[in-house]
C-alpha cells in the first residue's frame, strides 16, 4: 500500500504549498522539490527491482546489453524531463518547462537512432 503512503505525501505537500505560497513563493517552490525528491526516494527500490529483472531476462535471451541500457536511458531522460518540466510550471516559467521538453524529446531522439537503425537492418536482412 505504498501508494496510499505517496498520494497522503503528495496531498499534505499540496495543501502545504498552498498555504505557504500565498506567503512565501519562493518557499513554495523548495518544498515543491523536496516533496518530487521524497516521493522519488520511495519508489527507488521499485525500480531498481525493475532494472534487476529486465537485466536478468536480456542476459536470458541473449539481448545485446547496449539495446537494454539505451531503452533505459530513454526512459531515465522522460522522467527526469517531465519532472524538471513540472517543477518550472510550478514556478510559473511554462517557456522553460517547454524548453525542456523539447530538449528531452531531442536527446531521446538522438539516443534511439542506433535501435532504429539495428530494426531497419534487421529488416533488410529478412527481406531479399
Amino acid at each position: 500500500m505504498e501508494i496510499v503512503q505517496i498520494t497522503a505525501l503528495g496531498i499534505i505537500a499540496a495543501v502545504l504549498i498552498v498555504v505557504i505560497k500565498a506567503q512565501r513563493p519562493e518557499l513554495a517552490l523548495l518544498a515543491s522539490i523536496a516533496a518530487g525528491i521524497l516521493i522519488f526516494s520511495f519508489i527507488i527500490g521499485k525500480l531498481s527491482a525493475v532494472l534487476s529483472m529486465l537485466d536478468n531476462y536480456s542476459k536470458k535471451i541473449n539481448i545485446d546489453s547496449i539495446y537494454i541500457t539505451t531503452l533505459l536511458k530513454i526512459i531515465g531522460i522522460a522522467y527526469i524531463a517531465e519532472f524538471g518540466s513540472e517543477i518550472c510550471k510550478d514556478a510559473g516559467e511554462s517557456a522553460i518547462a517547454s524548453k525542456i521538453e523539447l530538449a528531452g524529446k531531442v536527446i531521446i531522439v538522438f539516443l534511439a537512432v542506433p535501435i532504429v537503425v539495428s530494426l531497419l537492418e534487421l529488416i533488410l536482412r529478412i527481406i531479399p
